[in-house]
């Protein structure tokens, strides 16, 4: 019988930038599969820093999803209201902020001011034009980075009682900690998120890979312990028809448009579970 670490709550966090979609469901029911494996809670976590794309119908279909399809969660926000009033990432600028600035008095963090056509290398990689410019980070128009040139050994904890040690991918060198807005980016506002929310298991889709590990670095950097013994389990994705990622939008995929199209919360998850769900639970990364 296969053992498995023990955990205390784990989140579901999708993103309002557009429909939720057969993908995000599959992540969902893999994160209650796994919490009920492991006796975790479920958080219902909304990031929502990415105010460009933000739209409130986009968040009104994260609720009506959820509860069209039946996914449980435990803590968090149960409708619209409570999510703007108490767990917007809005409410928590301050835990960002104090982040950032522990970052920047410790000296890890440069201003860059390159566009996109001069940050991106033949790999994907910043190739760290800015990084001995000594640019002021209060540079306007700058967004701020993350010096990585220690290339640290990071463990990662993983949920059938293994780990792997690995460091960051090149394309994950530098990367962004303060966006050129003012907001923080991802890796800090989830890393601050899931130490505020007390996550201790993590299901994310492989694409997240180097998130974690830029995240586990960011922990590393703030002294953040806790985040360092998070369990992670990385699961395959649902593809579109020429082995893309499925992306979020009104089209075929998304749940909004097969529930127009008549189609029952069980018709859905017989979509979903099309796929063996038995390789997506175990056995990876």
């Amino acid at each position: 019988m296969k053992q498995y670490r023990t955990s205390s709550k784990t989140r579901i966090a999708p993103t309002p930038s557009g429909f939720l979609h057969l993908g995000n469901v599959l992540s969902f029911m893999i994160t209650k599969a796994l919490a009920e494996k492991t006796g975790a809670k479920i958080l219902l976590r909304i990031d929502d820093l990415d105010r460009e794309r933000l739209e409130p119908r986009y968040v009104q279909d994260i609720f009506d999803t959820l509860n069209f399809l039946e996914i449980p969660w435990q803590e968090g926000p149960r409708n619209v209201q409570e999510y703007e009033q108490k767990y917007s990432q809005v409410h928590r600028l301050d835990l960002y902020n104090k982040a950032l600035d522990q970052l920047r008095v410790g000296g890890h963090v440069f201003a860059c001011t390159c566009t996109r056509s001069q940050r991106i290398g033949s790999d994907g990689s910043y190739p760290g034009n800015c990084l001995n410019k000594n640019l002021p980070l209060e540079t306007p128009g700058a967004c701020w980075r993350l010096r990585t040139d220690d290339h640290t050994e990071l463990l990662v904890n993983r949920f059938e009682y293994t780990s792997i040690k690995v460091t960051l991918p090149n394309h994950m060198q530098y990367f962004v900690v303060k966006k050129k807005d003012g907001y923080p980016a991802y890796q800090l506002s989830s890393l601050i998120d899931d130490m505020y929310f007390g996550i201790d298991l993590i299901v994310r889709g492989q694409d997240l890979w180097p998130s974690t590990l830029a995240q586990l670095h960011l922990a590393s950097l703030l002294g953040f312990t806790e985040f360092q013994n998070t369990t992670f389990h990385h699961h395959p994705l649902v593809t579109d028809e020429n082995g893309e990622k499925l992306s979020k939008s009104g089209g075929a995929t998304s749940i909004q448009y097969l529930r127009m199209q008549g189609l029952s919360a069980e018709n859905i998850y017989k979509l979903v579970r099309s796929v063996d769900l038995e390789q997506f639970t175990t056995g990876l990364i």
